[in-house]
């Protein structure tokens, strides 16, 4: 596939649907301690770049998988936000029919393969969307996400094993934010270059800066050609900062202010707000008609939600098995 410009569209696009994303999860916090949303919640505030430079290195047919902090994946792939917020509140216009909740977000159709709660389940999952597209013979590319702590899990050398064997056409991403849970890299590996994991499997790898979004479409791009070519994977260790705690149960006690606002200052969402106004693609009228279609949404998501109804407890025999007429539920 030919490489993309990156244009004064990108950079209004990446710009509103970085700050889309970011005060979609600010609202979801805010909701949280309402208790209008249960259990746990992982935001992604901070690591917008890194889903805005690879939903635009994606094409037509390619697939994403990632873990728990996987509220706007699926929105970048074209999933309705407001389907999104529903799910977070438990609702049955989600996009699990409120069963799923804030780690287990899916939309199919869109090539968005969840949300997964295990701590690196969905690392053989992705090579397996991989190898499903390989044995069709489909052209298609998939994204495999994981964390800085995940990668340290058996099931990723299992899957760098027979990935390499195969040849099979994914890009594994460790989103790398530098603490897996409230435990710093350098407290959990001997070896902190997290890329170079990669090269006991003779899997090419390489480091990217996880606050620019070109940086990020540009090694994806590379990746997942090599990958559509039958080259086989590429791992990619994408440097970024979660600015929230690890869920909002997390106190945070392992870091410093200073730390955050070190990164703060490297924000994805202010950096490319700067290119639109040194290059004078955007008024300040239009920045903030786009600030004010943000928070419209935002507020439309949460009103689609708090009308929606909770599932009915038939819901529960629903989605267990594909074949519809199982014998064996009843309800």
């Amino acid at each position: 596939m030919a490489k993309k410009r990156i244009t004064k569209a990108t950079y209004l696009k990446w710009y509103e649907d970085m700050l889309f994303w970011r005060k979609f999860e600010d609202m979801a916090a805010a909701l949280y301690i309402q208790q209008k949303i249960r259990g746990f919640l992982h935001l992604y505030n901070g690591q917008e770049a890194i889903l805005a430079g690879s939903a635009y290195a994606m094409e037509d047919g390619d697939n994403m998988i990632t873990a728990y902090r996987n509220h706007v994946q699926p929105m970048a792939l074209g999933e309705d936000p407001r389907r999104i917020m529903a799910e977070l509140m438990g609702k049955v216009t989600g996009t699990s029919r409120g069963k799923g909740g804030s780690m287990h977000m899916f939309s199919p159709d869109k090539g968005f393969w969840g949300g997964h709660g295990i701590v690196g389940g969905q690392i053989p999952l992705g090579a397996g969307l991989a190898f499903a597209d390989k044995y069709a013979g489909r052209k298609n590319v998939t994204l495999t996400y994981m964390g800085d702590g995940a990668i340290r899990q058996g099931a990723w050398h299992e899957t760098a094993n027979l990935a390499m064997l195969w040849k099979l056409p994914v890009v594994f991403c460790v989103e790398n934010n530098g603490y897996a849970m409230g435990t710093s890299v350098e407290r959990t590996a001997g070896q902190t270059p997290i890329h170079k994991l990669g090269e006991g499997y003779d899997m090419p790898n390489r480091a990217v800066d996880g606050m620019d979004p070109i940086a990020v479409y540009d090694a994806v791009y590379e990746a997942s050609e090599r990958a559509r070519r039958g080259d086989g994977p590429t791992l990619l260790e994408i440097r970024t900062y979660r600015y929230k705690g690890h869920s909002m149960s997390d106190p945070q006690k392992y870091r410093t202010k200073e730390e955050v606002a070190e990164y703060q200052a490297k924000d994805p969402i202010t950096l490319c707000l700067n290119k639109i106004k040194e290059k004078n693609w955007a008024t300040e009228e239009e920045i903030e008609s786009i600030i004010q279609r943000v928070k419209d949404l935002v507020a439309e998501c949460v009103k689609f939600a708090e009308e929606s109804d909770f599932p009915d407890a038939s819901e529960l025999y629903q989605g267990i098995y594909a074949q519809e007429d199982y014998p064996f539920i009843k309800n």
